[in-house]
């Protein structure tokens, strides 16, 4: 199949999966906080109780913040697939969207201004949408160019500064390189890095539902 085929595969299965769980679900669990990211967030290779939207709900939880945690991760996407299906994955009943998109463009070696351009095109929907936004940068080790790696991480912190959204600077931090915390293929955090991810970034979508009450 083509990739085109593909996404458009991958964007009717879950406009069907989102349409059949009825809003009033939604409603009696608290607000929607949509997690719109790649594998990493949609939790390749772990159960969906083990992947991150279900950990970070449970982590708000034990905050004494309910919400609801919706996976809106597609494995694979790049920033373009997903600023391709923001308007759709990000339902209306969304209060906050946690982006963590960029680790795909940063394997493939794709150019850090297109990643902000993408992103920026992203956010600004998302704004005129009046949804609230937590970004999620990825860092870039220096390893695949210093020069690169510079020009990928100023990416994030640029867009947040612009957009004036929290940052959570690295998706990864404190997982990465941590064989303890990342699935054999070296890339996806398992069960445990995905706690990791989701202690550290609970506090900050906590505060971002508390200035939506």
């Amino acid at each position: 199949m083509s990739d085109s085929t593909n996404f458009v595969s991958r964007r009717g299965l879950i406009a069907a999966g989102l349409a059949a769980l009825p809003a009033t679900a939604f409603a009696a669990r608290g607000p929607v906080v949509t997690l719109l990211g790649d594998s990493i967030s949609s939790g390749y290779g772990l159960p969906a109780a083990a992947a991150l939207p279900a950990q970070l709900q449970a982590e708000l939880k034990a905050r004494g913040v309910a919400a609801m945690v919706r996976n809106a991760g597609v494995a694979g996407d790049t920033t373009a697939g997903g600023l391709a299906r923001v308007n759709f994955s990000v339902q209306p009943d969304t209060a906050v969207c946690v982006v963590a998109l960029g680790g795909n463009d940063l394997l493939q070696g794709l150019p850090p201004r297109t990643v902000q351009a993408n992103l920026d095109r992203l956010l600004t929907r998302l704004k005129q949408r009046n949804k609230a936004v937590v970004l999620c940068g990825i860092e870039a080790p220096v390893e695949i160019g210093g020069g690169y790696a510079r020009e990928f991480n100023a990416v994030f912190p640029a867009l947040a500064r612009t957009h004036r959204v929290p940052l959570y600077p690295n998706i990864l931090a404190g997982v990465a390189r941590v064989p303890a915390l990342i699935q054999p293929d070296g890339l996806h955090p398992n069960a445990r890095g995905v706690q990791v991810i989701a202690r550290r970034l609970a506090p900050m979508v906590a505060k971002a539902l508390s200035q939506q009450a």
